[in-house]
């Protein structure tokens, strides 16, 4: 059946079931107990005479097809929300013979003046992105005024800063009318004015705000403060007047510090000041200048430190600090290997151990085998550990022993399988042995060395090793 023609069903039941009435200036009982009373509304839509499953099909069929709610603004102009436009349906999923009952067992008084209104559960569903999508068509929301907090002017160079004085407007806070919308559409109202509506977007932050003030008054004073970082006995100021000019504004009570500024400076300090990947030069005990890589050395942790200095320049005080590091080394004066480390001269075949600048060991040593292809490889590095009584083997064979095997008592690995050692097997060291007679890339120490080498390096401790 047609909507229209359950549309006239239900009517013509109920100018049956009303004539059937007798009406007259009091209230009369109505007798049929399959349908409503004179009078009844059920959410909003009048039932009178019907049963409940016509009512169902009324009510559901009153929204789905000719529902608009129509929205008001301040100056009275209307604009609608169609049920079309929004994909809108209403199922009534509520109790009608609940209602019914009720009425049978309150008497089924009807008549002139007398309603009986009811609600009851419906599903309403539509499109909540086509709904926001009309809604900010609409001219009230597309012609608002905006409105913004007091907030302090960027840098301008020359030019102190200032507070911008707040403005309420009549922008619209979509959330808020969404929620206001939502709700209308959920009872089927079908009028909504603005004016009676808290969706305005509000001011959070006015002009005599003391914290934007105090603020204001800070950045006024970058021009005689310095940021400080201390890189041992150097150090690397950025002074206010260049650190102010990082400063793009202020959003509530955060001063806003451009990022791109901050990695760019915290960069500059890196490239300057980070020693690690870099080769590393010193004077070696012969008095030759040596450059040798390796990893190790300072590296800043750029990530960090950008934060870090992001909020020295919103606090906009004096300050001085050192940077975060992701790694470290020894010092920051001189060599950043420190004053104490094991110097391996591969040319002069001749070891040095300095312990807080002090020369404490230093002997004649044997390097990798040259004519092998066994070199000692330059570089500086750093100590894994140290162990007494070790055999140090060569590969496996098939018959399952070893190439070789030296047991040693001093044992100092530093890169890979390459490492300090005494050696007892050694009438002599140093010279030109290590090229026919080397090592497989250790370095051979005399015993005696060896102990005083051993009892004086730890963990992490410099090996610089060149020709």
């Amino acid at each position: 059946m047609r909507r229209n023609e359950k549309f006239l069903t239900a009517m013509a039941a109920a100018f049956m079931t009303t004539a059937a009435v007798s009406f007259s200036s009091m209230a009369a009982v109505d007798t049929d107990f399959h349908r409503f009373v004179v009078g009844t509304i059920i959410n909003g839509v009048p039932v009178s005479g019907m049963t409940t499953a016509d009512a169902e099909a009324y009510i559901e069929g009153y929204f789905n097809g000719g529902y608009t709610l129509e929205i008001e603004d301040t100056e009275g102009v209307r604009e609608a929300i169609t049920d079309t436009s929004i994909g809108y349906t209403v199922d009534v999923t509520g109790d009608l013979e609940a209602i019914l009952k009720e009425e049978n067992d309150g008497g089924r008084v009807s008549g002139p003046g007398v309603e009986h209104r009811y609600t009851v559960d419906a599903e309403l569903k539509y499109d909540e992105a086509a709904l926001r999508a009309l809604l900010e068509n609409m001219a009230f929301v597309k012609n608002a005024s905006p409105t913004s907090d007091a907030y302090i002017t960027p840098y301008e160079e020359g030019k102190a800063f200032s507070i911008v004085p707040e403005v309420q407007g009549t922008e619209i806070d979509m959330d808020k009318l969404m929620a206001a919308v939502k709700d209308a559409l959920n009872s089927q109202t079908r009028l909504l004015k603005v004016e009676n509506l808290d969706c305005y977007k509000t001011i959070q932050v006015t002009a005599d705000n003391a914290d934007l003030n105090q603020m204001c008054a800070n950045l006024n004073r970058y021009k005689d403060i310095n940021i400080t970082y201390v890189f041992g006995d150097q150090q690397e100021i950025l002074p206010g007047l260049e650190a102010v000019k990082w400063i793009d504004g202020v959003s509530g009570s955060t001063v806003q510090v451009n990022q791109q500024k901050v990695a760019e400076y915290v960069k500059y300090l890196a490239d300057k000041y980070d020693t690690y990947g870099k080769p590393h030069t010193f004077t070696s005990t012969s008095g030759r200048q040596v450059s040798v890589n390796g990893d190790y050395g300072w590296q800043i942790n750029q990530a960090e430190e950008a934060v870090a200095l992001t909020r020295m320049v919103q606090n906009g005080t004096n300050q001085t600090r050192e940077p975060a590091y992701s790694r470290t080394a020894a010092s920051r004066t001189g060599n950043d290997f420190g004053t104490t480390y094991v110097e391996v001269d591969m040319g002069l075949q001749h070891i040095y151990m300095y312990e807080n600048g002090t020369l404490i060991a230093e002997a004649p040593i044997v390097t990798g085998n040259v004519a092998k292809g066994w070199t000692t490889p330059e570089g500086l590095y750093t100590l894994y550990y140290k162990e007494r009584d070790r055999v140090l083997r060569g590969p496996k064979r098939a018959d399952g022993t070893y190439s070789y095997e030296s047991p040693v008592s001093y044992w100092m690995p530093f890169n890979g399988g390459i490492g300090l050692h005494d050696a007892s097997w050694r009438g002599k060291f140093g010279g030109e042995i290590y090229k026919n007679n080397g090592s497989h890339g250790c370095i051979n120490i005399p015993p005696k060395t060896a102990a005083v080498i051993y009892e004086h390096v730890y963990k992490g401790i410099p090996i610089l090793c060149f020709y």
